[in-house]
């Protein structure tokens, strides 16, 4: 052969290996959007679903493991149920042995996507982009259009592997390659090495274990080098978790290192019988790429399940690796809302529903509070509101307000807009509340410091009104909790009940100072301390008719 000839056929070989490197990335650059796309339509149908089951099923292990697998499988994401288990750990309402066994089931429902992607489905991938185009651009209705996310979605997921398996069988020629791919088998800590660093870098397990998938396909790789990887891949999937939750609660890095100890204790329990174990995954199909599928499926529910008796230590251990130590900087008030939860507007609004509650809860507390300083003459009482009022409401309403303010420039249905908006009206009533209670208590300090005397009966009035507003906020609260609207029909009638009592104690002051029974200081003081809890009522029969209409 001439000299000429070889020269041409280096540089059309050169090309050759650019392009198929170009079509892996691309082919993995589709498999991605695809999972993203089926991801958001799931997270769309299932997601505010998913945080109703977290909070009823986890309060036993198996089944928190068992809901773990089976929304992780549905919705593909497990990112949607960190963000969700996290909050759920701030507010108290989940425990970190509890969020470990979802965990470990969400280990379980990843390995779901290889699964899929074993399956050779020929050029039904195009059926599934053509049918899922049609009800995304074609059908008004939104849920026909999530249905048409989740189809398309799961034909360009194909499609990129179809892409990714064409390419790997060219880059397998290369001399250099198939050594490298040879050694993996070879030398597994290598294989484990590889697939820590690459899956860190990508930033997604499934991509990775799709690929390895994708090289199955195309014969490019061997089944021990590939379960090299996949063992790598488990650590790697956590490595941008952890970095990511260098900067949130305590609770999140807690989850993390959790999320860790389980992935490499499974590494390490697998990686002294990688032979044997890969001898054994050998005989559960005929096809490479099902193998490696089922290495994938069998490590992660062997490990979780070697684990699972072990929950409590590894909870331990994590708190031992994150301690409590000193809070840096201002601590997070809110204890439910996360700017994650965007992706899934209907957790999102869920969530800051729940963190309205919350901060209604506390000026409720704030009501009684400011009832016991002007009862009681109490200074504690009057310094918890008067803290609470700068350090907790105004903080969290500020907060909560610029949360939903970054939610309505997300993609929110007409819906979820006037929910949006229905919130944002309440967190000006209740910080209102919070404001009024303010007023209570410095009214009590007045009373405390110019020593002012009120009659036993202006003293019953006091503590008839300040009971029967704090009945009707609570009221008014709990209907808004469970969007009760015969509960807040009650609590506007409770409000028209107040106007009355409000009458009587204003009749009853001008009939003590027309007897000369109250002080003049007593006189300007009760006035100024009257009209605070009809206000309160008021903002309570707000809240009753927002339910009523919403």
């Amino acid at each position: 052969m001439a000299f000429g000839d070889i020269c041409l056929l280096t540089i059309l070989m050169e090309d050759n290996i650019v392009i198929s490197i170009l079509q892996v990335l691309a082919g993995m650059a589709l498999f991605m959007y695809g999972i993203g796309m089926l991801s958001g339509g799931m997270e769309k149908l299932a997601g505010s679903r998913i945080q109703e089951w977290l909070d009823k099923m986890t309060s036993r292990p198996l089944r928190g493991a068992t809901l773990g697998a089976v929304a992780t499988a549905l919705i593909q994401s497990s990112g949607l149920l960190m963000v969700t288990m996290i909050g759920l750990i701030n507010a108290n309402l989940m425990t970190l042995n509890q969020a470990i066994g979802v965990m470990m089931g969400q280990e379980i429902g990843t390995t779901i996507t290889a699964q899929l992607v074993a399956f050779k489905i020929g050029n039904f991938n195009t059926l599934f982009i053509i049918f899922g185009v049609v009800l995304v651009e074609f059908f008004a209705y939104r849920n026909s259009r999530t249905y048409g996310e989740v189809i398309l979605g799961a034909g360009i997921i194909f499609l990129g592997m179809e892409m990714m398996a064409g390419a790997l069988k060219v880059l397998a020629t290369i001399p250099l390659v198939a050594t490298w791919l040879a050694m993996l088998g070879q030398v597994p800590v290598t294989g484990v090495l590889a697939g820590t660093i690459v899956t860190a870098i990508v930033q997604s397990s499934s991509a990775v274990t799709s690929l390895l998938v994708a090289m199955g396909i195309s014969g490019s790789i061997e089944l021990r080098g590939a379960v090299a990887l996949l063992l790598g891949a488990n650590i790697g999937s956590c490595v941008m978790g952890l970095i990511a939750s260098l900067r949130l609660s305590r609770s999140a890095r807690r989850a993390s290192i959790a999320q860790i100890l389980i992935n490499v204790a499974g590494v390490l329990l697998f990686l002294p019988f990688i032979t044997p174990y890969t001898h054994l995954i050998s005989h559960t199909s005929t096809l490479l790429p099902r193998q490696i599928a089922n290495a994938h499926t069998i490590f992660n529910i062997v490990v979780s399940a070697a684990l699972f008796p072990f929950i409590k230590q590894i909870g331990w251990l994590a708190e031992r690796l994150v301690p409590e130590g000193k809070v840096h900087g201002q601590p997070k008030l809110t204890a439910y809302i996360d700017e994650r939860q965007f992706r899934i507007p209907q957790v999102a609004l869920q969530e800051a529903f729940r963190e309205l509650h919350r901060l209604g809860e506390v000026t409720a507390q704030m009501l009684e509070c400011s009832r016991r300083a002007m009862l009681d003459q109490d200074v504690q009482a009057i310094q918890w509101v008067l803290d609470h009022e700068d350090g907790f409401v105004d903080p969290v309403c500020k907060a909560l307000d610029s949360f939903l303010n970054g939610l309505l420039q997300t993609n929110l249905s007409l819906k979820q807009q006037r929910r949006c908006f229905q919130i944002k009206n309440l967190i000006t009533d209740i910080e209102r509340v919070g404001d009024l209670t303010e007023d209570l208590a410095e009214a009590a300090q007045k009373r405390i410091e110019h020593q002012v005397v009120f009659s036993p009966r202006a003293l019953a009035d006091i503590d008839r009104l300040c009971k029967h507003a704090h009945t009707t906020y609570m009221c008014a609260l709990d209907a808004l909790r469970d969007r009760d609207r015969d509960m807040a029909h009650h609590a506007c009638d409770l409000e028209e009940e107040f106007d009355h009592l409000y009458l009587e104690a204003r009749q009853g002051h001008i009939q003590r100072l027309e007897e000369g029974v109250c002080t003049p200081e007593a006189d300007v003081l009760f006035v100024e301390w009257l009209r605070n809890p009809e206000r309160i009522s008021d903002h309570a029969d707000n809240l009753g008719v927002s339910v009523s209409r919403n």
